[in-house]
C-alpha cells in the first residue's frame, strides 16, 4: 500500500466498519446476526495487516468493500427479508416485485452477482502481481476462484442445515423453497465474472 493510496483504503476500511454498526442497531434477526456478520468484522481486523504485507490498489481495495457493505446489508435483514420493496413504494410508488413478477426476495441473486463481478479487479490484481499469471491466466484464475469460492460457500450452507437448529439455519440459507437455489446462486456469480470481464480490458492492466 503506497502512502498515497494508504488514506483512501483506510477510510473505505472505516466506512465499512460504521455500516455494520449500524446494521446493529434494532437488529430485526439476532439469532443470525453473529454468523452473517462474522466475515465483515474479520475481514476489518485483518485488512490493515494483510495489507501492508500485500499492497493493492484502492480499486481492488474498493470492490471487496463494495461487495461486503452489500453482504451487511443483507446480513441485516436475514437475506431473505431485505426491504428492497418497500423502499422502492416509498420512493416512487411501486415495486420491484409487482413490476417484475417476483414471488420471493432477490436481494441474494443480486448478492451473488454482485461476487464474480466485483472479484474480478481484485484477483486478477493478486493473480498478475504476485502469480507472474498474463491476461489469459488471470481470467482464468479469476473464474476458478468465483466458482470455487461459491461452491464452497453452497457446501457450508448445506452444513449448516445439518448441525444448526431448523428455523436458524433456514433463515441463513435464504433459500425461500427454491430447489435450485445453489445452483442459481452459483451460475449468478459466475455470469459476474464474465461480463466484467468482457467489458473491458481489466484483467491486462497491471495495477
Amino acid at each position: 500500500m503506497s502512502a498515497a493510496t494508504a488514506p483512501a483504503q483506510r477510510r473505505l476500511i472505516g466506512l465499512l466498519l460504521v455500516l455494520l454498526l449500524i446494521a446493529q442497531i434494532d437488529q430485526p434477526y439476532p439469532e443470525v446476526a453473529l454468523l452473517q456478520h462474522i466475515p465483515t468484522m474479520l475481514l476489518i481486523v485483518a485488512a490493515p495487516p494483510l495489507l501492508r504485507r500485500w499492497p493493492l490498489s484502492t480499486a481492488s481495495v474498493a470492490c471487496i468493500v463494495a461487495f461486503m457493505a452489500l453482504h451487511t446489508l443483507g446480513g441485516r435483514y436475514a437475506y431473505s427479508n431485505v426491504p428492497y420493496d418497500d423502499w422502492a413504494r416509498a420512493l416512487t410508488g411501486g415495486s420491484f416485485s409487482d413490476a417484475f413478477g417476483w414471488t420471493r426476495n432477490h436481494y441474494d441473486r443480486l448478492v451473488h452477482f454482485a461476487f464474480g463481478a466485483l472479484s474480478v479487479v481484485p484477483v486478477a490484481e493478486i493473480v498478475r502481481r504476485w502469480g507472474g499469471l498474463g491476461p489469459r491466466g488471470a481470467a482464468i484464475a479469476v473464474l476458478g476462484w468465483v466458482l470455487a469460492i461459491s461452491c464452497l460457500y453452497e457446501i457450508f450452507e448445506w452444513l449448516l442445515t445439518i448441525v444448526a437448529a431448523g428455523e436458524t439455519a433456514d433463515r441463513y440459507n435464504g433459500q425461500q423453497g427454491d430447489i435450485w437455489d445453489a445452483q442459481k446462486d452459483m451460475a449468478l456469480a459466475t455470469l459476474g465474472a464474465i461480463l466484467v470481464m468482457a467489458m473491458g480490458p481489466i484483467v491486462r492492466n497491471r495495477s
